[in-house]
């Protein structure tokens, strides 16, 4: 299942790339035909069933495309998995496809906690900083911890920054134990 999500997403991101094709437009309607696909039953069972035909499906398609102005690439792409019987590996295609077009485009996925909400200053120049310090183009995602007291916690993939007043209290707890 993994090879077939990673390929179909790689040639998804080729596709994209080599074209004049927005990248970020295009995964966010990737992401929305995901979405739709995923939280509706009825969908999915016309998509997935093959007794349906791969036209009625295209066309079930082109209704949703023309009703949601979805560029011909996503729709192309929404209807090569259908033709393949991949559909219900949409989700994870798309998914993975953010991975591969964050990869190519010299972004990285960063998580960063915080005690209290950051203002849009304060989340600027801490992406900058981050930046800095990685070399890659930050895509931060936020979320609040008031057990960090102060400070922030910064995940960009496996590493982990620890500036929160918590943890230096930890550190100092260390430091004087040893």
């Amino acid at each position: 299942m993994a090879s077939v999500i990673n390929t179909y997403a790689r040639a998804f991101a080729d596709a994209v790339l080599s074209g004049q094709h927005d990248p970020e437009k295009t995964l966010w309607e990737a992401q929305g035909v995901a979405e739709l696909v995923a939280g509706s039953k009825e969908l999915r069972e016309v998509w997935e069933t093959p007794s349906i035909t791969p036209e009625q499906k295209r066309g079930v398609l082109d209704a949703i495309v023309k009703q949601e102005g979805i560029s011909k690439i996503v729709r192309n792409f929404v209807a090569v998995l259908i033709d393949h019987r991949r559909i219900k590996f949409l989700g994870p295609i798309v998914k993975q496809f953010e991975i591969e077009l964050d990869q190519r485009l010299g972004f990285t996925e960063t998580e960063i906690i915080s005690a209290h909400e950051l203002n849009q200053n304060d989340r600027q120049i801490l992406e900058s900083q981050m930046q800095k310090l990685t070399g890659k183009k930050i895509r931060a995602h936020y979320s609040r911890d008031e057990s960090i007291l102060g400070g922030a916690i910064v995940k960009v993939g496996s590493t982990i920054y620890d500036g929160s007043v918590a943890g230096q209290l930890e550190r100092i707890k260390q430091a004087i134990s040893s």
